[in-house]
């Protein structure tokens, strides 16, 4: 039997700690599928179109991982896709506390579905989806951060959004 596992996440933007965290799970799983969250609750700075779209575009090379969008409670969106294995990255150790309790969580909502936490590689765990809005709203260089194509779309949003107000 075919291991698919999920990596849920809002991407925005995606960075090289996410494609770290989902290229090593390709390494471990037959399959496995980005889903981004489409309506977080926090202010995002793309819509669930573009973040998709970047996020197909940054695993374009990785014939294993699929990016989709997905709506409501992670687990019933692991089940939807038969999978069984729910990846979440770590980067420091206040991340542990809040994976931990959110894995408590999904494993009282969906028993069969297990979490299985990577920690990030040291080169990424500065790296925040918020780091980068920020420094890139502030016109700082953040390409050792994300891909061009990325920081590309950061500049042009943030040129927009200034040009609006």
């Amino acid at each position: 039997m075919k291991q698919k596992a999920v990596y849920p996440a809002t991407l925005d933007p995606i960075h090289y700690g996410h494609i770290d965290i989902a290229s090593r799970a390709a390494e471990i799983f037959d399959e496995v599928i980005v889903a981004i969250y489409d309506k977080p609750k926090k202010q995002l700075l793309f819509t669930p179109q573009e973040r998709l779209e970047l996020a197909q575009q940054a695993f374009i090379d990785y014939s294993n991982i699929r990016v989709a969008l997905f709506s409501g409670l992670v687990v019933n969106y692991v089940k939807s896709q038969d999978a069984r294995v729910l990846v979440r990255g770590l980067r420091v150790f206040s991340d542990f506390e809040f994976e931990f309790r959110m894995a408590l969580a999904n494993r009282k909502l969906a028993p069969t579905i297990e979490t299985v936490s990577i920690i990030s590689d040291e080169r990424y765990v500065h790296i925040s989806s918020s780091t980068v809005r920020e420094v890139a709203e502030l016109g700082g260089d953040v390409s050792s951060m994300v891909p061009k194509f990325v920081h590309e779309a950061l500049i042009r949003r943030y040129e927009e959004l200034s040009r609006q107000k």
